[in-house]
């Protein structure tokens, strides 16, 4: 059942959906949560929800526009109900998760064409069920950031803590290497299930995620370990910790696969480790790094220096800063649009969205947006970009 609102916001019909389960009921305690969601969004209502394929399996027509760096943000909604976004991710085939932290303790799953809830799915696991039999009973999560498998099958979360027995001290964000806080875990979310399906042991408070373009490793920050866990995704379990340094955060990984870089936000380092060898070498880059993406070419990496303020971008053959700029105060995420000529920053104190000419990080746009924003994404198959608010919303833009 859905509850539609009309709602007059500057003289244009606005509307709010709350969404049910199609059965009506509430959604399990173990895969679960229930989380009214409301999406008010401007404008025109767009279609109404499938009750045909699962999140996965559907796959909207991707929007014809012009470059992205010649279009501009327009508010298309916001979503509010229950959630505490610390992070946003696309699947890249339709849907975009946004990770609740221990403050709402779910993965909440959105149509990023409808913007509507689909799912949301609790952090709450039986780890004996799921081969850690040293773990009874039921425990929760804390969801921090995703990534997808290629084609967008399988999300991978980390888990800033655990809760529950055998676990503790809890993690925090001062930390250091060996001081006994707790490790962790990453769950693997099936898209076509919309459930909980694995669990791998990494390091204390991980953070970031990343999947091998070639789907051979997911790649994990540990913020409090000082350390990059490397899944095998064949094998299902964890081949190695690689020693990165204080405070891992961002990763990113090649178009070609073969190596990734990863920023040390306790210091002013980039670390690049060879994915086949395992070999490390550090490099300058600013104060702060946290967040890390790859321009398609591979021969450049997109950069926030949240200590220093500003976005730099990195070439990847000389190690040196082609560019840097500020765009607000202590910017966060970056997300890349997927014609790879826009880039597109939150701006955490600022409370703003910067848009940058990718190929000279020229500005091109800057909007207010919200308290904290905290995270962003790219969502290809409807050229929007979504924005994470920590006080407790999502907004979305159009792009086109």
């Amino acid at each position: 059942m859905l509850l539609v609102v009309l709602l007059a916001i500057g003289g244009s019909v606005a509307w709010a959906v709350t969404p049910r389960t199609q059965s009506g009921a509430s959604l399990s305690a173990e895969a679960t949560a229930a989380v009214p969601s409301t999406t008010t969004a401007v404008g025109e209502q767009s279609d109404p929800p499938s009750n045909g394929p699962t999140a996965w399996t559907a796959r909207p027509a991707t929007v014809k526009a012009r470059r992205s760096d010649t279009a501009r943000l327009a508010l298309k909604g916001v979503i509010t109900g229950g959630i505490s976004p610390k992070s946003v991710a696309s699947s890249g085939a339709g849907f975009v998760t946004a990770q609740n932290m221990m403050y709402s303790h779910t993965v909440t799953v959105y149509n990023a064409k409808t913007l509507k809830l689909v799912k949301a799915i609790s952090d709450q696991v039986n780890l004996a069920r799921l081969g850690y039999p040293q773990y009874p009973g039921l425990v929760r999560g804390a969801p921090v950031e995703a990534a997808f498998s290629p084609g967008g099958r399988y999300a991978y979360v980390s888990n800033y803590a655990m809760y529950g027995p055998k676990f503790g001290p809890e993690g925090q964000d001062t930390c250091s290497a060996g001081d006994g806080t707790e490790r962790s875990f990453v769950y693997r979310i099936d898209m076509k299930w919309l459930k909980v399906d694995k669990a791998f042991r990494v390091g204390a408070v991980p953070k970031v995620v990343a999947v091998t373009p070639n789907d051979q490793y997911v790649l994990v920050a540990n913020w409090c370990s000082w350390t990059m866990s490397v899944i095998s995704v064949k094998q299902g379990r964890v081949l190695r910790n690689v020693p990165i340094g204080r405070y891992p955060r961002g990763i990113a990984v090649s178009p070609s696969g073969k190596v990734a870089y990863v920023a040390v936000m306790g210091g002013s380092e980039l670390v690049r480790v060879d994915l086949h060898t395992w070999k490390t070498k550090r490099m300058e880059v600013g104060a702060g790094p946290r967040a890390l993406v790859f321009a398609p070419s591979g021969k450049s990496i997109f950069v926030s220096l949240n200590a220093a303020g500003r976005v730099a971008k990195f070439d990847t053959k000389s190690h040196t800063v082609r560019y840097s700029l500020n765009t607000g105060s202590q910017p966060r995420s970056l997300a890349l649009s997927s014609d790879g000529t826009a880039l597109y920053v939150v701006n955490y104190e600022s409370g703003t969205v910067t848009k940058l000419r990718a190929r000279d990080m020229q500005p091109l746009q800057t909007i207010q947006a919200c308290e904290h924003p905290i995270g962003i994404t790219y969502e290809p198959t409807t050229k929007r970009v979504w924005v994470a608010c920590y006080g407790g919303s999502i907004r979305v833009y159009d792009d086109r």
